[in-house]
């Protein structure tokens, strides 16, 4: 199933955010290796709540659940995503696999939709990997670079979306300090990487101009949301059929999401982001805010047409166990998390379902 939408802005009040610890600016670097969210103090007028991605993959290290504790910030949110993440070549011994991931689009322009400010940085330190000869470990963002650019963004005066923008016209610029860093690196550590000249050729490829950049980030996106469709997940309990969401913005962008599940009832499409876990009563915190994110886009869904007809979208959160869930078996922390959950979803207008039942 192929579903269609609209967005044409964002409403959504989170109620699950973590309270976020402050840092001034001289302590970033402290702040990024202790923390995955955190405000930042940057004089006695302004203050950012920043994120940061631990890769430009969208399904490494819950980067989605570390944007959502910063979205009740009423300021300039930020979030902080390499340009590209190179582990290593890697070996074929068990735990020294070295993968690359690129930035693409669709992060940024999902990013510029929510109202966050993008800075796409670079790593330029590292360990190698212990055990490992051709595996790096603990990178570390060049931290005087993300600083400077957090200074010119307290004194920007236009939204999120155009200084995303600007920060994609840079961004082979900021490849290129990427690639100058890992060589160093690999020379420092004696450890060998995927190959400069392939990752340049790819980085030219995609980043030459911004509308090249759009226009293959969105065909690489476009066939793994694909492949996702037809992929049911080991770990997902669902029970209807994955659909291909294409969601249109304001701007007339494209960009491509996957429903773990979509079941037509009427004139109702339900919408399901589905989160499972094998021993717990419920899945993680980090797991929820993941999915958190899913259901700000959904509720925000516009003009949902399949096969040219046009639906009532019915997005939900869908929460699956392995054991029986009884509210009163969990914890006092798990049982308030829970509650909020529910006046999130009453107050955005999802539903909520654990296993088979429908609490919201």
């Amino acid at each position: 199933m192929e579903v269609y939408g609209e967005i044409k802005g964002i409403s959504y009040k989170p109620l699950l955010c973590k309270r976020l610890d402050y840092y001034t600016l001289s302590e970033m670097e402290n702040a990024l290796s202790q923390r995955a969210s955190f405000m930042l103090r940057i004089d006695d007028k302004n203050d950012v709540a920043v994120s940061w991605w631990v890769s430009p993959k969208r399904t490494r290290s819950y980067p989605y659940a570390r944007v959502y504790d910063t979205l009740s910030f009423a300021g300039k949110k930020v979030t902080i995503i390499p340009v590209i993440k190179d582990e290593g070549k890697g070996e074929k011994k068990k735990g020294c696999k070295g993968d690359r991931d690129f930035l693409q689009w669709d992060t940024i322009s999902l990013m510029s939709l929510l109202g966050v400010y993008v800075i796409i940085g670079y790593y330029s330190e590292a360990e190698r990997k212990t055990g490992c000869k051709n595996r790096i470990t603990n990178q570390r963002f060049d931290v005087k670079y993300l600083q400077e650019e957090i200074l010119k963004l307290t004194s920007y005066q236009s939204d999120a979306l155009h200084w995303n923008l600007e920060q994609v016209d840079r961004v082979y610029q900021i490849a290129e300090k990427a690639f100058r860093s890992y060589e160093k690196i690999s020379r420092r550590l004696g450890v060998k990487l995927h190959s400069m000249e392939s990752a340049k050729r790819r980085i030219e490829r995609l980043y030459r101009n911004k509308e090249n950049f759009i226009k293959l980030s969105r065909k690489l996106a476009h066939g793994a949301q694909l492949r996702e469709s037809i992929t049911v997940q080991p770990k997902e309990y669902l029970t209807g059929s994955k659909a291909a969401i294409t969601i249109k913005n304001y701007l007339g962008g494209y960009y491509y999401f996957t429903a773990d599940e979509v079941e037509i009832v009427g004139n109702n499409l339900f919408l399901v982001e589905g989160k499972h876990t094998k021993s717990s009563i419920l899945p993680s915190e980090g797991d929820i805010k993941d999915a958190l994110i899913k259901m700000i886009l959904f509720t925000n869904l516009e003009n949902v047409v399949v096969n040219g007809v046009r639906y009532n979208p019915v997005p939900v959160l869908k929460l699956t166990t392995n054991r029986e869930f009884r509210e009163d078996s969990l914890s006092e922390r798990k049982r308030m998390f829970l509650n909020l959950l529910k006046r999130e979803a009453e107050l955005n207008g999802f539903s909520l379902k654990i296993n088979d039942s429908f609490i919201v």
